[in-house]
């Protein structure tokens, strides 16, 4: 069906790759990627690629810099091999924060991050959820950003909740946190916080709008250490809210993060598998969206010629 398609896959979440596969309906590329004993890692393509239109699947996931490296050294295997167009499926694109110069003499590490992917061969992104849309300005190639925001929402919609309320974990996401409430049908309220250094601690300082006696969806775009949205569940919960969720596209779960989540009163977590979660990171209360799907379907149109603006409605 797919003629001259060929999907690769890294070691950072190699169960995704194969969900799209079989949504595709073709084989995973037989490569491999290994690690040495000296911690230089080694990629060979072992199927011939000449002139095909090739898709790498692999989010920047813990462990980040290994998972960095190895898409980079795959991208370059791939352009040596004479792959006729390299698209690199990051779903989870690492190092999104680092967007802007907020303090003196710090780096702008996404658009390094940018700068070291184009470099390496590909010619084009396919991600979902960036950190900060602006990062699709660092690349000079064309960027294909997906969002799992329809995805949730039909999650939730389907809890047929009354009246819910879209809690922005912070002023950052109000933006986003207004659309998903446009989609459910309920209000927005906004929790105000401050960054506290460089360690991803943060403070609540109080919320914007109406949660008492309501279902609070508090939502993210990440889940990292959990400290920010088991801050504003404390303090929506102390406002009133009657029950409270929680919603994600990454989730990261680094650090603390299990164990602050375990200890909060959220009583649900919504997420996707956009990153790997290991046995330890599934709570009990976690429910992961599969975004295989999507991935796929946007793979198909990219390699077909199709539209991917179609995929959320808007006009071709």
């Amino acid at each position: 069906m797919y003629e001259d398609l060929s999907i690769f896959t890294g070691n950072a979440h190699p169960r995704l790759a194969r969900d799209v596969c079989s949504y595709l309906g073709v084989e995973l590329g037989k490569a491999e990627v290994f690690e040495f004993s000296n911690e230089n890692i080694f990629v060979k393509i072992n199927q011939n690629v000449r002139e095909h239109d090739v898709f790498v699947i692999q989010p920047t996931c813990s462990p980040v810099n290994k998972s960095v490296m190895e898409l980079l050294i795959m991208l370059d295997a791939l352009k040596r091999a004479s792959a006729s167009r390299i698209t690199a499926v990051i779903p989870y694109f690492a190092y999104g924060r680092s967007d802007k110069k907020d303090q003196p003499r710090v780096p702008i590490t996404a658009r390094l991050l940018a700068e070291l992917l184009q470099v390496a061969g590909a010619d084009r992104i396919l991600t979902v959820d960036l950190h900060a849309g602006q990062v699709q300005g660092f690349f000079r190639i064309p960027v294909d950003e997906l969002t799992a925001m329809y995805l949730l929402a039909d999650y939730f919609r389907g809890m047929e909740l009354i009246e819910p309320v879209v809690v922005a974990a912070d002023l950052g996401f109000a933006k986003r946190a207004r659309n998903f409430a446009n989609l459910l049908g309920g209000s927005v309220a906004f929790v105000e916080k401050r960054r506290l250094g460089n360690d991803s601690k943060t403070e609540s300082l109080g919320v914007i709008g109406d949660v008492r006696g309501r279902t609070a969806i508090i939502m993210d775009d990440e889940i990292d250490t959990a400290g920010s949205i088991t801050n504003a569940a404390t303090i929506v919960r102390a406002e009133g809210a009657r029950d409270l969720l929680a919603a994600c596209t990454h989730a990261v779960m680094s650090g603390q993060a299990v164990e602050r989540l375990q200890a909060s009163p959220i009583s649900s977590i919504i997420t996707t598998d956009t990153c790997r979660l290991d046995t330890r990171k599934r709570l009990d209360n976690m429910r992961v969206l599969p975004i295989a799907l999507q991935l796929g379907e946007a793979i198909s149109r990219i390699h077909t010629g199709g539209s991917i603006g179609a995929l959320f409605g808007a006009p071709v």
